[in-house]
């Protein structure tokens, strides 16, 4: 009985999908990501393409999606965006450089640990971003230009990146009458 009830979990609920959101909601999202991963990538081949840095990383779309696509999302707020970037980039550079030395184990197990570690300091200082998840993975799996920087990872791109995708946050989702952002910062 126990396994049924279990199993019958999959199924989900009768609530049916999310409604759609209005034209109008549907542009703005729009608009806010589109301004602010295209400045992201800007700023990244004006200062970063003759470096061994990167401003651009995964993570950040996905962060435009929420911040842009569900501002009133509690995972979408700025003590979220940025502390989930941030602590989900130390735990990565962290992972990585307590695992990284021996390739067969940090290949297997560094991911997870990332991942994991991140899910888990976020929840612990009410920064869950989940889009951290992603910047804790690049910082294990990403490239050895990645890797080399070490801390660096944090300011820039996990710091930075976020930073600007907050500016524009504020800009884009407060013109229109109908959205506010932030619902709160801390």
């Amino acid at each position: 009985m126990r396994l049924r009830r279990y199993f019958s979990k999959f199924l989900g609920t009768t609530r049916g999908s999310p409604p759609r959101v209005s034209n109008s909601e549907v542009l703005w999202s729009w608009v806010g990501g589109f301004i602010a991963i295209t400045l992201v990538t800007w700023l990244n081949t004006r200062w970063f393409s003759d470096t061994d840095a990167a401003l651009l990383i995964g993570s950040l779309g996905a962060s435009a999606v929420l911040v842009y696509g569900a501002v009133r999302s509690p995972l979408a707020q700025p003590r979220n965006l940025l502390g989930g970037h941030l602590v989900s980039a130390l735990v990565g550079v962290g992972c990585w450089q307590l695992l990284g030395q021996w390739p067969g184990v940090s290949q297997l197990l560094a991911p997870g640990l990332a991942v994991a570690t991140a899910i888990a300091l976020m929840h612990l200082t009410r920064t869950l971003h989940p889009p951290g998840g992603a910047t804790a993975l690049i910082a294990v799996i990403g490239s050895d230009h990645i890797h080399a920087a070490g801390l660096w990872y944090v300011l820039i791109p996990a710091g930075l990146g976020p930073a600007i995708l907050l500016a524009v946050a504020l800009v884009v989702n407060n013109l229109p009458a109908t959205r506010r952002y932030p619902e709160t910062w801390w």
